[in-house]
C-alpha cells in the first residue's frame, strides 16, 4: 500500500463537500422549473440540456448567444450579504446583450464558484437568476456549482452567465440605419453592473460604510448601490416586432460614448442632448464625491440611461407609446447625423 492510501484522506476532508452540491440541486430545482417555457426539453440533472427551437415557434432561426458576469458589485454584495439580487444583474447582462441584436433570449446557464459552498448563498443567487430568467422569458436549463478550496476567500464567490436566444433568418440587428433616425434612451434605475471599481473607490475616499444612510436616497449606501440591472428584454421584443427599430445598443461598461457608436454604420454618428433627461441621483452624488469630469463619467457609467434604441423618425411616436405601457421611462436623447461618434450638447442635470 501507497503511502498517500495509509491517509485514508476523502474529497470532502480535501475541502470539496459533494453532498452539499446535491442538496443545492435539490433545493433550486423547483426555482429552475418555473423557468419552463416552450422549447424546454429537461430539468436539471443531465450532462447537458436540450432545447426544441421548433416547439419555440422558430422556422428558419439563427442562434445568438452571448455571456457576461456581474464584476465587483458582487465584492458590496458579498461584504453586506445582500446576495439576493446580483442574480438579476447576471442575467441583465447576457439577455440585454441578446436582444440589442435582435434576439429574443431563450435559455441561460450560470456558472458559480465559491472557496466552500455556502447552500444558503448559493441558493439565494440562482433562486435570484431564476427569477430574472422567468421575467425575461427564458429557462433556467443548467449550470455549474464549482467548489474550489484554496482559490477563493472564506465567503467569496464568483458567477458568470451564458445566454442563447434566437431569431428568424434576416432579423439581425442594427439594420437600415439611417441619417434622420431618432434615438429614444429607457431609463436606467441606477448604475447597474458596470464602473463599480470606481463606485467601490468613491465611496472609500468618502469615508462611507456600507450599512450608513446613501447620500442620494433613503436607505443603506450598500442597498442602494445594489439595485438589480433592470431587464429590458420583453418591451424592447414587443418594440421590435411592432416595426421601426433598427438598431439597440444597451449602455453599459463604456457608456453611451462607446456603445452607442457600435449599432452605427461607418459614415454616421451621433448628436446627444444631455439635457433631454435627468441623471438619477447616485450619479450626481459619485461625480461630486470623486470629482468626475463629464467625459469621465459618460465613458464609466449609463449616466440614467440603460438602453437606447435607434428608429426610424416616423415611428417614434408609436414605438414611445408601446414602450411606456409597458413600463419604461422614454426620452427622445439625439439623432443619427453624419460624421463619426457620439456628439453632446448641455450639460447633464
Amino acid at each position: 500500500m501507497s503511502e498517500h492510501g495509509k491517509n485514508g484522506l476523502t474529497y470532502a476532508e480535501a475541502g470539496v463537500d459533494i453532498a452539499a452540491g446535491n442538496a443545492l440541486v435539490d433545493r433550486i430545482k423547483p426555482a429552475a422549473s418555473a423557468t419552463s417555457r416552450p422549447g424546454t426539453m429537461a430539468g436539471l440533472g443531465g450532462f447537458g440540456a436540450l432545447f426544441d427551437l421548433k416547439a419555440a415557434g422558430y422556422d428558419d432561426p439563427i442562434l445568438v448567444a452571448a455571456t457576461d458576469g456581474v464584476g465587483t458589485k458582487l465584492r458590496i454584495a458579498i461584504d453586506t450579504g445582500n446576495v439576493d439580487g446580483v442574480g438579476q444583474d447576471l442575467v441583465a447582462m447576457c439577455v440585454n446583450d441578446l436582444v440589442c441584436q435582435g434576439a429574443e433570449p431563450l435559455f441561460f446557464l450560470d456558472y458559480f464558484a465559491t472557496g466552500k459552498l455556502s447552500i444558503e448563498t448559493a441558493a439565494r443567487v440562482v433562486e435570484g437568476i431564476a427569477r430574472a430568467c422567468s421575467e425575461a422569458g427564458c429557462a433556467l436549463v443548467g449550470g455549474e456549482t464549482a467548489e474550489m478550496p484554496g482559490m477563493y476567500p472564506a465567503g467569496d464567490f464568483d458567477l458568470a452567465g451564458f445566454a442563447v436566444g434566437a431569431m428568424e433568418r434576416g432579423g439581425a440587428l442594427p439594420s437600415g440605419v439611417a441619417a434622420g433616425d431618432v434615438i429614444l434612451g429607457l431609463a436606467s434605475n441606477g448604475v447597474h453592473s458596470n464602473g463599480y471599481s470606481l463606485v467601490r473607490r468613491i465611496v472609500e475616499l468618502s469615508g462611507l460604510d456600507w450599512d450608513l444612510p446613501a447620500p442620494f436616497e433613503d436607505g443603506p449606501l450598500g442597498e442602494a448601490l445594489l439595485k438589480p440591472t433592470r431587464l429590458y428584454v420583453r418591451p424592447v421584443l414587443a418594440a421590435i416586432r411592432a416595426g421601426g427599430v433598427r438598431g439597440l445598443a444597451h449602455i453599459t461598461g463604456g457608456g453611451l460614448l462607446e456603445n452607442l457608436p457600435r449599432v452605427l454604420p461607418e459614415g454616421l454618428g451621433a448628436d446627444i442632448d444631455l439635457t433631454s433627461w435627468r441623471i438619477p441621483p447616485v450619479f450626481r452624488w459619485l461625480a461630486a464625491e470623486g470629482g468626475l469630469e463629464m467625459p469621465e463619467l459618460l465613458r464609466t457609467f449609463n449616466a440614467g440611461i440603460g438602453m437606447t434604441l435607434v428608429v426610424d423618425p416616423e415611428a417614434e411616436g408609436p414605438l414611445t407609446d408601446l414602450l411606456a405601457r409597458a413600463g419604461e421611462t422614454v426620452t427622445r436623447i439625439g439623432t443619427v447625423t453624419p460624421g463619426e461618434g457620439v456628439r453632446t450638447t448641455g450639460t447633464l442635470a
